[in-house]
């Protein structure tokens, strides 16, 4: 598989999730600045990873519970984009610009933009609880619930890591800390995208389940190696975000903890990892796709 096989489904899954989050959040109603406020933090874009990850794992096999799927990948999205608006706060990590643009509190000031991480939260939870997408397919409304389940755990873990995260700066601390910390900041919400739409199309008992609970384990870690190893190699302009801002606030990194080189092998090695989980699924799934692109990306 080529590079250009990899950016093409990628492409072909951010079409989608405009799309998506267009039609969900254009079904709500909201004051303004708040509403412009919200759409400045949802659509302008970003690698829309999460929602990939949903749409590879719904097509997975024959699933009949599409919208499912599609309200998962919508609302997965509309809490990592809460996270960010939050994340850049001045009380937070205090950053300028997110995916190119100026973050949510330098466009509409801290107030607007702490509301708008607030109600982006309880906006995916009223997607997920919702008929959006909804053809003749009748969904289990047991699948619903364990879908808000899902999400609200890897929530509080990603506040969590968040927690760990703010505490570690300035600090040295050993490799098992780190990854406490992005296995909550990071990895949950990723690892909640696939346990979101695999419960869609797999049975409890399956054993497609814990195939893709050890993907998703390996995969988000894999992507939050990969981050810190770009903040060092990469420029402001490509990441779209400020380069270097992890050394200048004394975040716990990979690249700190293990050297660049080290980063790098072991970004490698959860690579591997998450391609042998794969292997139950076959050589050239979607998810094949993906796991390439976070291994090779540069932004």
């Amino acid at each position: 598989m080529t590079a250009s096989i990899y950016a093409a489904y990628l492409q072909s899954a951010q079409r989608q999730i405009q799309l998506d989050l267009t039609q969900a959040l254009d079904a709500f109603t909201l004051p303004e600045p708040l509403k412009s406020a919200v759409y400045h933090a949802v659509m302008l874009g970003g690698k829309r990873v999460r929602p990939a990850l949903c749409y590879a794992v719904g097509r997975l096999n024959q699933n009949k519970n599409w919208a499912a799927v599609r309200r998962a990948a919508v609302a997965v999205e509309l809490i990592h984009c809460y996270s960010l608006v939050h994340d850049d706060l001045p009380c937070m990590d205090n950053d300028l610009l997110r995916r190119g643009q100026p973050t949510c509190h330098v466009a509409f000031g801290e107030d607007t933009a702490l509301l708008a991480g607030d109600i982006l939260q309880s906006m995916a939870y009223e997607v997920l609880s919702s008929r959006l997408f909804d053809d003749m397919t009748v969904i289990e409304p047991s699948i619903m619930l364990k879908q808000m389940q899902i999400l609200a755990t890897a929530s509080s873990k990603m506040v969590s890591g968040q927690v760990l995260d703010l505490q570690s700066e300035g600090k040295k601390i050993d490799q098992v800390a780190l990854e406490k910390i992005h296995r909550n900041k990071t990895g949950a919400l990723i690892q909640a995208a696939i346990t979101m739409s695999a419960i869609t199309g797999f049975t409890a008992t399956d054993v497609a389940l814990p195939k893709l609970r050890q993907f998703g384990e390996a995969i988000g870690l894999a992507f939050q190696v990969q981050d810190d190893i770009l903040d060092i190699t990469a420029d402001t302009a490509r990441l779209g975000k400020t380069a270097g801002k992890d050394v200048q606030v004394e975040k716990s990194t990979y690249p700190a903890l293990m050297g660049l080189e080290g980063a790098k092998q072991y970004a490698n090695q959860l690579h591997d990892e998450a391609l042998e989980a794969l292997a139950h699924f076959g050589t050239e799934t979607k998810l094949h796709l993906i796991t390439e692109f976070l291994l090779t990306r540069n932004y």
